[in-house]
């Protein structure tokens, strides 16, 4: 028997907008202390420079602050008391659905970003089993045959935009891994990875520009782009539902999904959850490689750790899954990677809306209420990670991170929301960095200033112009700090 779907809800951004005003004349109780005036520039400046005010509230607010964005106030709690208080310890009294993670369901529908209570436990559960640890270390073949393909090519003076060059190659392993798709085959009659591209496009646009409607709009090509890839899918789903063709990619196992008491995942569920790992595992790839070579290029001693590591342990030999997935075995790498994590968490922010009243910090927050915390802001906190702008890998040694207070590092969530596909990311993020790392040097171009975009999830804005170099040794390249 196929899991029930959640309620549907209204995408109409008129609708939206006057439920927002009625949820507000409604509310009886006093919001905390904040930046409650209407305020176009403060809305524009939360686009462009999130992390800076919202530190900045946090300092003159203290850790629960109230900041009105467009029409809406929006209550922010941060640090990681925070962080554990939503996502783990009161998890139950805060909705997804109906925070601002609802605006991914034109795309993504209802899979596990976008779903919430029992549906989501129900669903999440039927999952689990397809991302075991087995699972994962099985698709590691994929990602090494792709990386490798796509490093083709690479010599010394080459050029190189590390963003658009990984978030093709993150195109292509997800293609493979998640779908089972040849990304070559295009006997379909469209590029799939492009009509990614252009559904993703829509949430880079302005929010002014998001709620336009009609031809021609963000909106309507993101829904065009999303009926070419349901065609795609839903044909795939209906042929091995047919054939009984069952392959070993995530695609496959998600149809053969059942919980002990026979619930299974529908067509469209099944649409949803792969249009959801796409989503997530795609952007949390591309922007964790781009920015783990940004620093390394500006940080050679660490770059050096790096690669005096692979040459000691691995001997020029491609990593295992199981060394890659363990940390143990490559903890420069390991570090390295939780370090870019703690700089750079793709899924910066994390909206909720409360169901019942609830005090935190001393600062009561009443019931139906938008409720953000922030990975990327805790994550710079000088008082939980000092110099926090500072590439420091050593920071995740294991004792150091041992030591880290609850919720003080939080890049993939925390609780039953936890990212279920985590450890392909890490798996992926690292394979792709060591056969980087035995390859080549990469050298940041001169003069690029690195400027970030946080929607969908943070990237550079420009892209990571880079330059390829000769594979420098450890020692040449600690002189050289």
């Amino acid at each position: 028997m196929a899991l029930a779907p959640p309620p549907q809800i209204s995408m109409n951004p008129l609708k939206r907008l006057r439920m927002d005003l009625e949820r507000e004349r409604r509310r009886t109780e006093p919001l905390p202390p904040g930046e409650l005036q209407f305020s176009i520039a403060r809305t524009r400046r939360m686009r462009t420079d999130p992390l800076r005010l919202v530190l900045e509230c946090y300092e003159r607010y203290g850790p629960v602050f109230s900041m009105r964005l467009l029409h809406e106030p929006v209550v922010f709690v941060i640090g990681p008391e925070a962080n554990h208080y939503v996502t783990v310890s009161h998890a139950q009294n805060f909705r997804w659905r109906d925070g601002s993670f609802g605006d991914l369901i034109p795309l993504l529908g209802d899979g596990l970003l976008t779903i919430d209570g029992d549906y989501h436990r129900r669903s999440r559960k039927l999952m689990l089993p397809v991302f075991h640890r087995d699972r994962i270390a099985a698709t590691a073949g994929t990602m090494v045959e792709e990386a490798e393909r796509a490093l083709e090519g690479w010599q010394p003076g080459r050029q190189v935009d590390m963003y658009h060059w990984t978030r093709a190659l993150a195109m292509r392993i997800a293609m493979r891994a998640l779908f089972g798709f040849n990304p070559d085959d295009k006997s379909h009659g469209f590029d799939e990875a492009a009509e990614f591209e252009e559904a993703l496009s829509y949430y880079a646009t302005d929010y002014a520009i998001q709620i336009l409607r009609g031809p021609r709009t963000p909106w309507a090509r993101m829904i065009k782009a999303r009926e070419q890839l349901d065609r795609l899918i839903f044909g795939q789903i209906s042929r091995r539902r047919t054939s009984g063709d069952a392959g070993d990619d995530i695609l496959s196992l998600l149809l053969e999904a059942s919980d002990e008491d026979g619930n299974t995942l529908s067509d469209r569920a099944v649409r949803d959850q792969v249009m959801t790992l796409l989503f997530a595992g795609h952007d949390t790839t591309t922007s964790t490689v781009t920015f783990l070579f940004y620093e390394l290029a500006r940080h050679p001693q660490a770059l050096a750790r790096l690669i005096e590591e692979q040459d000691r342990v691995l001997g020029g030999r491609m990593a295992t899954a199981a060394e890659l997935m363990g940390g143990e075995a490559l903890p420069e790498l390991e570090m390295a990677v939780d370090e870019t994590l703690r700089l750079y968490p793709p899924a910066w922010v994390g909206p909720r809306m409360s169901v019942e009243p609830f005090e935190l910090c001393g600062v009561r927050v009443p019931a139906e209420t938008y409720v953000n915390y922030s990975s990327w802001v805790t994550h710079h906190l000088p008082e939980v990670y000092p110099d926090p702008e500072a590439f420091v890998p050593e920071r995740f040694a294991p004792e150091a991170k041992a030591e880290l207070p609850k919720g003080a590092y939080v890049p993939f969530g925390g609780g039953s929301r936890t990212c279920i596909g985590m450890r392909f990311g890490q798996l992926e993020i690292k394979t792709i960095a060591t056969l980087i790392l035995q390859r080549c040097r990469l050298e940041l171009q001169p003069g690029y200033r690195m400027r970030i975009r946080q929607m969908p999830t943070l990237s550079p804005i420009d892209g990571l112009p880079m330059r390829v170099l000769e594979r420098t040794q450890p020692a040449a390249l600690a002189r050289a700090a």
